[in-house]
């Protein structure tokens, strides 16, 4: 079969592999019908994730038709249409059967791998290092989905690929960035990062019962996308986010604020941005924080601080003096994905959100290799990209 391979840092290549095949009486195999690039794609085509191998699948973000199906499997049969969400979970074990599935502890193969990093291993992920499994990621023409009673969730309505698409992972996760956020009616809420996570975290904002929703960004079809969205937007070129959402607010802060950017913050030529950005070419920081930062300084008092970004090691200045005397929540994570699908399906089906407004770019899977240069670099007002093997 095709699949995306990365071979290195900003090297990703369409090879020629093997087919997956049914490992375990639990698989199944999906021909993959459409699959995405997401932004945390770019932190490993990028080199910040380590433990990358030459020759690992990318992609996490994919749907397909169930083409083969193992012994112990119950619930999906052949021709099934499915989603497949990102995280791979057992269903059984103490962190699954607390609804906690990004927690699983028994589909990361890597586990001891993970534990030397960071204390504990979370749940497996489709293509994303070894560290989270190693396990092949779903750009591709074919996938392996371990677990399969637990992940894929079945589309039975005729709702097209690109309306379910970002069950897999960019809706259930902007959802939980508003979620755990503990929204009251009428919060205002700050989402840094108008890239597919932020859009999604700002529509669900509403959902949950934000009053004001303002979108953190400098791109213009971003920003023009997240002001679509009833969001208030601020242009970081052109004004202090500080002092801009200290005006919005009296002063007081947003009540809830949510990094959607994660390691790879930008922030204008800010000291604390500077220092990042020497830093981590050498090895000497793996994330660059301004925004995390930014957000504990703006936070109100006994505020909430939602981390769905991906960050990857240590930070550096964590502003964590600040953060204590003001009384912040910090909530964050790997999105417990089957938590949420069900319940976001309906919402698609009930015609709440349509997801599919974030696409910008459809292409062939041949092209991917150009898509992540285009969407890292932010060229073509590119978005959102769904692939079709």
């Amino acid at each position: 079969m095709r699949a995306l391979c990365w071979h290195g840092t900003g090297d990703v290549r369409v090879d020629t592999v093997p087919d997956p095949s049914i490992l375990d009486p639990t698989d199944v195999i999906v021909r993959i019908t459409s699959t995405a690039i997401c932004g945390s794609d770019l932190h490993l085509f990028d080199g910040f994730v380590p433990t990358m191998e030459p020759g690992d699948i990318l992609g996490h973000e994919a749907m397909g038709e169930v083409v083969e199906v193992g012994k112990a499997v119950t619930r999906l049969r052949k021709g099934d249409r499915v989603v497949v969400p990102f995280v791979i979970a057992c269903g059984v074990c103490y962190f699954c059967q607390r609804g906690e599935y990004s927690g699983c502890d028994v589909s990361n193969p890597e586990a001891a791998m993970a534990r030397e990093l960071m204390g504990e291993a979370p749940a497996g992920l489709f293509g994303y290092s070894h560290m989270t499994g190693g396990f092949p990621g779903g750009q591709a023409e074919y996938l392996r989905v371990p677990f399969a009673d637990v992940g894929p969730i079945r589309i039975e309505s005729e709702l097209t690929d690109e309306q379910v698409l970002f069950l897999s992972d960019i809706f259930p996760t902007g959802y939980f960035a508003a979620d755990i956020c503990g929204i009251e009616p009428g919060d205002t809420v700050a989402v840094w990062g108008c890239g597919p996570v932020g859009q999604m975290a700002i529509r669900s904002a509403w959902m949950l019962g934000a009053g004001r929703v303002v979108g953190i960004d400098c791109v213009p079809e971003r920003l023009a996308m997240a002001a679509a969205g009833k969001a208030e937007v601020i242009d970081f070129e052109d004004e202090r986010v500080y002092d801009r959402l200290m005006e919005m607010t009296g002063g007081r802060g947003p009540d809830r604020c949510i990094d959607a950017v994660g390691c790879e913050a930008h922030g204008l030529g800010s000291p604390d941005t500077v220092l990042d950005q020497v830093k981590t070419p050498v090895r000497l920081a793996t994330d660059r924080a301004h925004v995390l930062r930014e957000a504990i300084l703006c936070c109100r008092k006994f505020g909430t601080v939602s981390i769905p970004g991906v960050y990857v090691g240590a930070v550096d200045k964590l502003p964590i003096g600040p953060a204590m005397n003001k009384g912040l929540t910090f909530r964050m994570g790997q999105t417990p994905v089957q938590r949420y699908m069900q319940p976001l399906l309906e919402k698609i089906e009930a015609g709440i959100i349509d997801p599919s407004f974030v696409i910008t770019h459809r292409l062939p899977l041949e092209q991917a290799p150009a898509a992540y240069r285009t969407f890292r670099d932010k060229q073509d007002g590119c978005i959102k990209v769904v692939l079709h093997p």
